[in-house]
């Protein structure tokens, strides 16, 4: 595949200004402005980072890791939520200190919690490892729920890389009895991905897309594919790829794709997000801080509006 410099066409863009075109709010300019989020965690609001892929120990994952932390220390985070292939190659209790302790040692230090869900690479050594590793906060158990901000959130943890009928009845009772505000579900493979490696997932698509349409969840948030993208909403859900938290693959999505709305596969990134009552804003961040899409999804109108 051509290497970083070539430029793909997409109708009357370059590859890198349709990359980008939705993410810049002025002409010509390469990065859209920070947004400051709220000075401090509070019960009605929820301020969470969001990494995949991330687990490679090497100067990627601690670019990204420092970069959080940076953040962090401006606007304190209450919480990393770990979309999976949180540690490579094979998942390993052996590796967790090179490729995980080490590059989030501040973040841990600071009190902040991971709240991890397994990906393909997470399972090769079996799952007891990282399901009972403390510092994933999974408690023992592949698929679980996190309710955040006395009923803003529920996250519903799933597992899909073993979605069989007993998670999925699990998933639907968790659904159909929560009251929370803003329903996020978190899950490794994507179901609406413009990436060509590996694309969306569409069996996993026929079995899970209508439990999160019937019980009303607004956001979903993958990685799989090591590309950022935001998809148009997809049935009043609003579907992430955060898959670049240590690997990036580059000149890797699919430009012909209908249902692309932000894409990005130029340098690792992570997900920045805060819950409110009436919205959900929207960073996602670069190794050196820029932004690469920001926006908000707004609590009944189900339309991220990126800038």
């Amino acid at each position: 595949m051509a290497g970083n410099t070539d430029e793909k066409k997409s109708g009357l863009l370059t590859r890198r200004q349709a990359l980008l075109s939705i993410a810049t709010i002025t002409a010509g300019a390469a990065v859209a402005p920070r947004l400051v989020f709220g000075a401090a965690p509070a019960k009605n609001r929820i301020k969470f980072a969001a990494i995949g892929d991330f687990g490679t120990g090497d100067e990627s994952q601690a670019g990204i890791a420092a970069q959080i932390m940076r953040d962090h220390k401006t606007s304190p985070l209450d919480l990393v939520i770990a979309v999976g292939d949180n540690i490579y190659p094979d998942g390993g209790g052996r590796h967790f200190a090179k490729k995980f302790e080490r590059p989030y040692s501040g973040l841990i230090k600071e009190g902040v919690k991971f709240h991890a869900v397994l990906g393909n690479h997470d399972v090769r050594d079996g799952r007891k490892d990282q399901c009972q590793y403390p510092l994933f906060n999974m408690s023992g158990q592949c698929y679980y729920t996190l309710k955040k901000g006395d009923g803003l959130a529920e996250f519903f943890m799933a597992d899909s890389t073993d979605f069989d009928a007993i998670q999925a009845g699990w998933l639907e009772s968790a659904l159909r009895e929560s009251t929370a505000k803003w329903k996020i579900a978190v899950f490794h493979h994507p179901i609406y991905s413009s990436g060509e490696t590996h694309g969306s997932d569409l069996g996993l698509r026929r079995r899970i897309e209508p439990l999160l349409t019937r019980y009303g969840v607004n956001v979903v948030l993958s990685g799989h594919d090591h590309i950022y993208e935001r998809a148009k909403p997809q049935q009043d859900i609003q579907y992430f790829v955060t898959g670049a938290g240590g690997k990036v693959r580059r000149n890797d999505i699919d430009m012909r794709s209908p249902f692309r709305a932000v894409s990005f596969d130029e340098d690792n990134h992570y997900l920045q997000m805060e819950i409110e009552d009436q919205q959900i804003s929207f960073q996602a961040i670069t190794g050196s801080g820029s932004v690469i899409d920001q926006g908000a999804i707004k609590q009944g109108a189900m339309t991220a509006s990126g800038r």
